[in-house]
């Protein structure tokens, strides 16, 4: 008949409560006649005593002291409102007063990595001389890894990530749908595709899901989103790609400009911020202790600024670059900080990219041969989206790819969806990951996947 209870739940009000808990154990501490241990549950943790008397005998009192560490059990106590706060612990007001103990499932004495050190901030660790971890023991040891209170945060900020959108995009009349991975011909029409074998022929992984979305408004569904995992077969080891990754993706038919899909964009991004704001402080703030960062800034509506107006920005910073020039990342790294130091945004959509740096499926601007209807988004500095007006018209959509020097056969099924007449419509991809490593200022993109896979990684 019991009933286990939350540790965030134990708060000053349930003050001589009787209670279950089941939670790991993250330390423990002999002194005398008592133990100390520390009760953990994902990202909060609450002290527990063990001390003989009426309900333990010192037999107990020696068991609980040598139970390891990491492993899970089930707690009968009093909850007792603390002396004094109780540092390291997120519940610092009250205790557990143990009555009884039962190991639920008992941990191997020796752990790959101590969970204190994993949360340690790299800056503290080298002025005290304690132990930090690497990146690459916390990945090889991942599910030790997760259970510190820092990617339990991450993890769980992530998820609202994707409930925020999936909420914001219902609410504005999108369908949600769910596409291939599993397709027959490159979807960028590139090189940096997975090839696996199907049955007696080979197929490909998916780059991105746009054929399909793009089939969608071509079968008026007029507003579609997608989120699910993305292939690129790039042999890029930098801070922010990896092989797969999720992809928030978005289309929609426009009515008179393709403005109104890129409004409707950065709309979406910035409800999620606020969301994130409103219902995510204990999981930011928990990230802010190890890895410290400045509040993500933002501003509603979106500043956009068009290509043309960013080169102006980074040459006056002493940036050598030509108008038809693509952003490198550096450049791109600056062009935020420009950005930050003058309107004061982390948020903002770079419109109007050359058309000779876009894909072949690229609306060329009617105003300007050398520009295009694409735009790319970004978050301190990096990008985090990429997107266009589609070219919906099958001839025009031959002539460019002819021009980008692209096997027609090859995507001869792409330029077939728009043979029935096609809306105009427009959208982007948005990878989660990214998103997720940017908005709490970390470092590193693989901090924010769950099980990472990159060129040098596929496992665990």
């Amino acid at each position: 008949d019991r009933v286990l209870v939350r540790v965030k739940d134990l708060t000053v009000e349930k003050a001589d409560e009787e209670v279950w808990v089941r939670g790991r154990i993250h330390t423990s501490r002999a002194k005398g006649k008592q133990c100390f241990l520390v009760l953990r549950q994902q990202q909060f943790n609450i002290q527990a005593l063990v001390a003989v008397g009426q309900h333990a005998s010192k037999q107990m009192v020696k068991f609980a002291a040598n139970i390891t560490k990491e492993s899970i059990v089930d707690i009968e106590a009093v909850v007792r409102k603390a002396h004094q706060k109780i540092g390291g612990c997120t519940q610092q007001d009250v205790e557990l007063h143990v009555q009884r103990i039962y190991v639920i499932s008992s941990a191997e004495p020796r752990l790959p990595l101590q969970l204190d050190d994993a949360v340690r901030p790299e800056v503290e660790g080298e002025e005290d001389g304690r132990a930090t971890v690497n990146q690459d023991t916390r990945l090889d040891n991942r599910i030790i890894d997760l259970r510190t209170s820092t990617s339990q945060a991450i993890f769980c900020l992530q998820s609202g990530i994707c409930q925020l959108f999936r909420e914001t995009l219902i609410r504005k009349g999108f369908v949600e749908i769910q596409t291939p991975k599993i397709i027959s011909a490159a979807s960028e029409g590139g090189a940096n595709v997975f090839t696996v074998s199907y049955f007696k022929t080979s197929a490909y992984l998916a780059q991105s899901p746009q054929l399909y979305k793009q089939m969608c408004i071509c079968a008026d569904f007029e507003k579609v989103f997608c989120i699910g995992p993305v292939f690129r077969a790039e042999d890029s080891n930098t801070h922010r790609h990896l092989t797969e990754f999720v992809g928030l993706d978005i289309e929609m038919a426009f009515n008179y400009h393709y403005h109104e899909v890129v409004d409707e964009i950065a709309d979406t991004l910035v409800q999620i911020f606020k969301g994130l704001q409103e219902r995510f402080q204990t999981e930011i703030q928990t990230v802010s202790k190890q890895f410290p960062c400045e509040p993500f800034k933002f501003l509603e509506p979106t500043l956009r600024l068009e290509y043309r107006e960013g080169v102006a920005m980074l040459r006056e910073a002493g940036v050598e670059m030509g108008d038809e020039e693509d952003l490198s990342t550096p450049n791109e790294k600056l062009l935020g900080r420009l950005v930050k130091e003058k309107y004061d945004t982390d948020f903002y959509i770079l419109d109007k990219y050359p058309l000779a740096v876009r894909p072949f499926y690229t609306m060329p601007d009617p105003a300007n041969p050398k520009t295009s209807n694409s735009y790319d988004m970004f978050m301190r500095g990096e990008e985090i989206l990429s997107g266009a007006q589609r070219i919906h018209d099958p001839q025009l959509l031959t002539e460019r790819a002819k021009h980008h020097g692209i096997d027609l056969e090859k995507i001869k099924a792409y330029i077939d969806s728009f043979r029935f007449g096609a809306p105009p419509h427009a959208g982007g991809g948005i990878g989660l990951e990214r998103v997720t490593m940017l908005y709490l200022g970390l470092h590193n993109v693989r901090q924010t996947s769950l099980f990472p896979r990159d060129p040098k990684r596929l496992t665990p």
